[in-house]
């Protein structure tokens, strides 16, 4: 990563509630052709995440904390703040020396840009400006949170905006919050109602829709120079697991995230 910082634009994509086996499940069947053709290998790699919901795993991320591999470690990590006795920080890690890795890289030269998704990235509060707060520049609107159905392809606009809008030579981190998947996400299956609520099947659905859209933002963020992108999870949710429902808890289904990180060359 000491080669890839200040080199290549940098992009974090957190596709927010994603469970793991719903995406490894797309992914095998040829459903989520876009985002499949990244992955290394076609397949997702299965980690525990950092949090059981949104503000402490991104508060985690946002510290170098990505999701962990389930294998036993310890493992030494893409991003780090230095700090003494850190057994994860290796010679290949990015060690910044800010409380957060967001200012790191904008100490390193970086325009920092958030387009925020579920309500912790909202600025509608206190609470809802904290993490988009860690960045130079932050988007959030309604029609890019979960209660809309076309929440990421506005999403994805705005981002295609930022890369435009900058001097070629700015390197850039874009970090942008997915809200598509997480609940309402019934109007993304065709003939689901709303009385009839979410499931593992709209969730799928989802998915889908935002694969259909993610190679637009991918084009966007190669189309100046090389990009590197951590695409992954911030933790799963429940559809009636073993009685649980939601996230916020410590279920499988919402600790094991699907993760991957990979380049996109240049397309300009």
């Amino acid at each position: 990563m000491n080669e890839v910082v200040g080199r290549d634009d940098l992009l974090l994509l957190t596709l927010d509630t994603l469970r793991h086996d719903v995406a490894v499940e797309l992914a095998a069947a040829g459903r989520i052709p876009h985002l499949a053709r990244h992955l290394p290998g076609g397949t997702w790699e299965k980690r525990h995440a950092p949090g059981s919901f949104t503000y402490a795993s991104h508060q985690a991320m946002f510290a170098g904390f990505l999701p962990t591999p389930v294998t036993p470690g310890p493992h030494p990590r893409l991003f780090a703040a230095r700090f003494a006795g850190s057994e994860t920080t290796a010679g290949r890690t990015y060690v910044f020396d800010t409380p957060d890795l967001v200012s790191g890289l904008a100490a390193a030269g970086y325009r920092t840009v958030c387009v925020g998704g579920v309500g912790f990235f909202n600025r509608q509060g206190a609470l809802g400006s904290v993490l988009p707060g860690l960045f130079q520049e932050s988007h959030w609107e309604p029609e890019f949170g979960v209660a809309s159905p076309t929440s990421f392809e506005a999403q994805v606009a705005r981002a295609e905006q930022v890369v435009a809008e900058l001097p070629h030579e700015q390197r850039l981190f874009l970090f942008v919050n997915a809200a598509a998947l997480h609940q309402p996400n019934w109007f993304h299956l065709p003939g689901a109602t709303r009385a009839a609520g979410d499931s593992p099947e709209t969730h799928a659905a989802a998915l889908e829709y935002i694969d259909r859209h993610v190679g637009r933002l991918f084009a966007a963020m190669s189309a100046r120079r090389r990009c590197f992108a951590v695409v992954c999870s911030d933790h799963g949710t429940a559809y009636g697991d073993d009685g649980y429902t939601g996230h916020r808890l410590g279920h499988e289904a919402v600790w094991t995230v699907p993760y991957a990180h990979f380049f996109l060359e240049p397309t300009g």
